[in-house]
C-alpha cells in the first residue's frame, strides 16, 4: 500500500527545512500572535524549534540542558504591556513581540552560529528592567539586537 500524502509532507519539509507556519504558533501569547510573521520564521532544525518553544514559553520539552521557567518572553511582554500602560500599549504590544521573534530566532540557534547567547538575554532584560519607560527599553534592545546581528 502506498501513502502518497505521506512521500508529500516528506517532499515539503526537504524542499523548505523546518520553517512551516510554526504550528500557528500557539506557544506564543495570544495577543503577539498577529504582531509576529511565521512567514520569517526558518528553523535549522526540530530542536531549533523546540529551543524557540522555551524561548517563548520557558517549557524545555526535554531539550537537553534547559532550565524551565521564567524569564521567557510571554512573560516579558507582559510585564512591559502593564508598565507601559495603557497609553502606550498600542506602540509596544508590537514592537515587542517582532523583537521576540528577532530575539528568540537567533537565541534558539545551535551555539556554533548563532549571534546572540543567554549573556545577552540577561543584558536585554536589564535594560529592559532598568529603563524608565517600557517603550524607550524595547527600542534600546532592539538596537543593541540588530547590532548583533549585523556582525
Amino acid at each position: 500500500m502506498t501513502y502518497p500524502l505521506r512521500g508529500t509532507a516528506l517532499l515539503a519539509v526537504l524542499v523548505f527545512g523546518f520553517s512551516g507556519p510554526a504550528q500557528a504558533q500557539d506557544y506564543v501569547r495570544a495577543d503577539c500572535r498577529g504582531q509576529v510573521a511565521p512567514a520569517a520564521l526558518r528553523f535549522d532544525s526540530p530542536e531549533h524549534v523546540r529551543w524557540y518553544k522555551r524561548f517563548w514559553t520557558g517549557d524545555c520539552d526535554h531539550l537537553p540542558f534547559c532550565i524551565p521557567g521564567s524569564p521567557n518572553w510571554n512573560d516579558i511582554v507582559g510585564k512591559l504591556v502593564v508598565r507601559g500602560g495603557p497609553a502606550e500599549q498600542a506602540a509596544l504590544l508590537p514592537k515587542a513581540c517582532r523583537l521576540g521573534q528577532l530575539i528568540g530566532l537567533e537565541w534558539s540557534r545551535d551555539k556554533k552560529v548563532r549571534r546572540i547567547d543567554t549573556g545577552d538575554l540577561r543584558t536585554f532584560k536589564g535594560m529592559l528592567e532598568k529603563s524608565g519607560d517600557a517603550l524607550r527599553g524595547v527600542e534600546q534592545v532592539e538596537v543593541s539586537t540588530r547590532t548583533k546581528l549585523a556582525r
